[in-house]
């Protein structure tokens, strides 16, 4: 066979081609595309690494500044506390005063209205006293005809009176 009979004579100068290709596949892809391509890969683990320490350096920052909200809140609320306190202080002792005012001049009141119902009381015992003294006399002149002293009446009168 006639294709047979020349592998020997374009063997070897097939097997230099196919070096040549493969040195030229070789040096194209190992020395020129591989070390873009491990840079490509790098700057990218690179960006991802920022971007990790970005992302834990935002977290640390929302943390701290969740921290102080929560401190802040804190204080706010004990603030309102102390505020509720005095307040509720304040009205006590606004209330407690006005209490006592208004008891002191009700005791005054009562005392006042005790005084004049005392007054009119011994008014009213003394005109009963008169009244029936009046009374006693002229019952004694009509009944009996004698003239009674009228401070034996008087004194009789109070007398009576006094025992019920």
């Amino acid at each position: 066979m006639p294709q047979l009979s020349q592998i020997g004579e374009i063997y070897a100068s097939q097997l230099f081609w196919l070096a040549i290709v493969f040195a030229l596949i070789y040096f194209g892809i190992g020395k020129a595309m591989v070390p873009k391509i491990e840079r490509t890969v790098e700057d990218r683990n690179a960006r991802i690494q920022g971007d990790i320490a970005a992302a834990e350096a935002a977290r640390a920052t929302a943390l701290e500044s969740e921290r102080a909200y929560q401190a802040g809140l804190e204080s706010a609320r004990s603030k309102a506390t102390v505020a509720i306190g005095e307040a509720k202080a304040r009205a006590t002792a606004s209330t407690e005063a006005s209490l006592k005012a208004s008891d002191t001049a009700t005791a005054t009141q009562v005392a006042a209205a005790t005084d004049r119902i005392e007054g009119s009381k011994t008014a009213a015992l003394a005109e009963i006293e008169t009244a029936t003294a009046d009374a006693v006399e002229q019952i004694v002149a009509k009944l009996s005809g004698v003239v009674v002293d009228r401070a034996t009446i008087e004194t009789r009168v109070k007398a009576e009176l006094a025992h019920g």
